[in-house]
């Protein structure tokens, strides 16, 4: 019985999955009937290379092709017996196991010089052909720069780098691509319906993320899924439960859920879910970088949804939506925290005696400190008393300390860009004594601003810029209105305040492109 992928090989351009800009080119060529004498298809493996180069010597060679068509009839004898393998005159060589000069002359040298037996063209399909010698790169140099007109080279390569530029030159170059989620879901629908079994679309979206944009991984995995059928059941249908019989374990959907969790702040509900990826036997390293991974993509979607396109994780239909969801509940400042936090844990998880001990400990921190700590009742009842506290005398006017406030943030900005921006997020409150008062309106920007090595960063920064020794001193406040800044508080109207978001907004994804690298497209 054929492999699933050998059944549904494509036999013509139009089955041919993915590679839309190779096959426009060639089918052009085709149609205008202006072919070159050698063409090299370099890129992954198993994304259609020596598939679409039979497509194209069917092509080359079809009976009852028409001038100005491209596609084969696959009806002719020329284009069946190539369709069976038994074409004399399309010689498919492997050049991994051919590699001397000695197999060049015999194979190729010594053929091309012999007209084709019964088709137009002869053609030379050389696979891997990056593993041929440095001689008998030079003995097919030698036919390739001037080959009979009823010769035709097509070199396969995974490993283009590896093959002279003298050879390179002298062909049309192709460079395939990794086929996209969406394609390999298409084409497994295509051969579930032909198979007639029922196979649901998540199924099929698992088979895809695993095969990693490879087309004949992803119908050989289907195959392993469809083995599973009972022929004597009424009803040819897979279950998700009977997939994960044969479907390696995925963790994607499992890091969403994670996520979910440190959103709504269900601490208990994060470490339950950490415990039962130990139980399964999950690889915790490779989970908490898919972690990263998917905090990345949300970062992404939040700055402009259209770069997801071009440098986000395919997930599939299912999995995209419930992203989508949960990355609502989020704002920008909370997922580079969380991205903060997962790549520290990353260092821990390579030496931690209790393997999931660096993730509990980062779901537990993640989760107090985006937790609210201050009463909404008697919030205001604290803020207030900051700014009447009255001890020593201040050595510094709090005037004079707002006037230069914007000098002392481009002179953190220049050894600590984030800093800069947890600066910007408070409110100068009061000055006690030698002590300068800030309000933070979250818990995570107070504790880093706290730090004993970023507490003497601050102070050193201020001797530089007021002249005195001063130091900080913080209080938390959730109700808090910041004007980022200029640590002066607004007035609390709705324009303002849109005002106020937007600039915290805008100064995150400063600090987003600042610590990623990139630009935004718009």
């Amino acid at each position: 019985m054929a492999t699933l992928y050998r059944k549904y090989r494509p036999q013509n351009f139009e089955e041919v999955v993915g590679q839309n800009h190779i096959k426009l080119t060639l089918e052009h060529e085709l149609q205008a009937n202006k072919i070159a004498h050698a063409y090299l298809f370099c890129g992954p493996r198993a994304v259609g290379k020596t598939t679409l180069a039979r497509v194209f010597a069917k092509s080359l060679n079809c009976q009852k092709k028409a001038a100005g068509q491209s596609e084969p009839c696959n009806t002719c004898p020329a284009c069946q017996d190539i369709t069976a393998g038994k074409a004399l005159d399309v010689i498919e060589i492997d050049a991994a196991s051919h590699t001397g000069v000695d197999n060049v002359r015999d194979n190729i040298i010594a053929g091309a010089r012999v007209s084709p037996v019964n088709l137009r063209y002869k053609i030379f399909v050389i696979d891997e052909v990056h593993m041929l010698s440095g001689a008998a790169f030079n003995a097919l140099l030698k036919i390739m720069e001037e080959p009979p007109e009823f010769v035709l080279f097509i070199l396969c390569t995974t490993e283009v780098h590896k093959i002279p530029t003298t050879i390179i030159s002298r062909c049309q170059r192709f460079d395939f691509k990794k086929i996209s989620l969406t394609d390999v879901v298409k084409k497994l629908e295509y051969i579930v319906k032909a198979e007639k079994i029922k196979v649901d679309r998540q199924i099929l979206e698992s088979i895809g993320r695993q095969a990693g944009g490879h087309m004949r991984d992803a119908e050989s995995l289907l195959g392993q899924v469809v083995s599973l059928v009972d022929p004597k059941s009424k009803e040819l249908e897979i279950t998700v439960d009977e997939a994960a019989l044969v479907i390696p374990r995925n963790d994607l959907n499992e890091v969403i859920n994670l996520i979910d969790y440190l959103a709504k702040k269900d601490t208990a509900g994060a470490i339950r879910l950490i415990n039962k990826l130990v139980t399964d036997g999950f690889d915790l390293r490779l989970f908490n970088s898919n972690i990263i991974e998917i905090l990345r993509q949300m970062i992404l979607l939040q700055i402009n949804p259209d770069l997801i396109a071009s440098l986000g994780l395919e997930l599939g239909e299912s999995l995209e939506q419930k992203l989508i969801s949960v990355n609502k509940s989020l704002n920008l400042a909370q997922l580079l925290r969380f991205i903060e936090i997962f790549i520290k844990a990353e260092t821990q998880l390579k030496d931690s005696f209790i393997i999931q001990l660096p993730l509990e400990l980062a779901v537990v921190e993640l989760c107090v400190e985006t937790k609210p700590l201050i009463n909404k009742t008697v919030a205001p009842a604290v803020a207030q008393p900051i700014a009447n506290q009255t001890m020593s005398k201040a050595i510094i006017d709090l005037e004079q300390v707002r006037a230069k406030w914007p000098e002392l943030l481009n002179r953190i900005k220049q050894n600590n860009h984030s800093l800069s921006f947890i600066l910007r997020s408070c409110l100068l409150t009061n000055v006690l004594g030698n002590a300068i008062c800030l309000t933070f309106k979250h818990k995570f920007h107070q504790d880093r601003i706290s730090e004993m090595e970023i507490k003497k960063l601050v102070e050193q920064a201020l001797r530089d810029i007021y002249g005195h020794s001063l130091t900080i001193k913080t209080f938390l406040d959730e109700n808090v209105v910041i004007e980022n800044g200029n640590g002066v508080e607004l007035d609390k109207t709705e324009n303002n305040s849109n005002n106020a978001n937007n600039e915290q907004n805008n100064q995150a994804i400063d600090n987003v492109l600042k610590n990623f690298g990139g630009k935004i497209i718009q």
